[in-house]
């Protein structure tokens, strides 16, 4: 069953309260150990209500996954519309996805380590990374076509070396990993997009 059909009717303005219980819980228990049972003490709601809400525990965890990283998303188109400056706008972008909270990123690596497994989330999870990735590549045609960059590879491998430099970064600090440290990161990862997008002289602003 696709994901947008999952959800049932049942919950009202509070279903979304509980699915952030959920998302809570499975941050941090894990996909396969988010029971109901954790889901109604995390969130004062009774089990049958979440069965009433969901029907399957399966439901519950995947629509709860579902809003997360589709909220991710919409944060990020957010920020995208917010920059005019194409340079901005990628700065911003990028900062946006490295500040993530530790709930989010541990969000993030249960649906990405889900969806090696299960066909449907693998599905929704090729439509959410078209998604994320489009602000990203629309920024740096923008900036090739504006004649801010001078483009040393092509918008795609731009944008594909962004995305996995982001979810590179989303693993490491989940796993509490004491290197690298988050500012320098950044500040490596802004260098070697500078070289990309050809910008050798004065540097753009990168405000934090």
């Amino acid at each position: 069953m696709p994901i947008a059909n999952r959800k049932r009717r049942a919950g009202g303005e509070k279903r979304t309260l509980v699915l952030d219980a959920v998302t809570d819980v499975l941050a941090e228990r894990g996909y396969e150990n988010t029971r109901f049972a954790d889901v109604s003490a995390a969130s004062g709601v009774a089990i049958s209500t979440l069965q009433n809400y969901f029907g399957s525990r399966e439901d519950m965890v995947i629509e709860a996954m579902g809003l997360s990283v589709d909220r991710e998303v919409a944060a990020l188109e957010a920020v995208a519309a917010a920059e005019r400056d194409p340079w901005e706008r990628l700065v911003a972008m990028i900062d946006r996805s490295l500040d993530n909270s530790d709930r989010t990123r541990r969000m993030l690596v249960e649906f990405w380590r889900s969806a090696m497994r299960d066909d449907e989330l693998h599905a929704y999870s090729t439509t959410v990374q078209q998604r994320y990735r489009a602000p990203f590549l629309t920024a740096v045609r923008e900036g090739g076509e504006q004649g801010e960059f001078t483009l040393t590879r092509g918008p795609d491998d731009v944008t594909d070396f962004l995305l996995s430099a982001l979810t590179g970064a989303v693993i490491s600090r989940v796993l509490h990993h004491p290197t690298p440290a988050p500012a320098d990161y950044r500040g490596v990862l802004l260098a070697q997009l500078r070289l990309m997008l050809g910008l050798h002289g004065a540097s753009p602003a990168t405000r934090r």
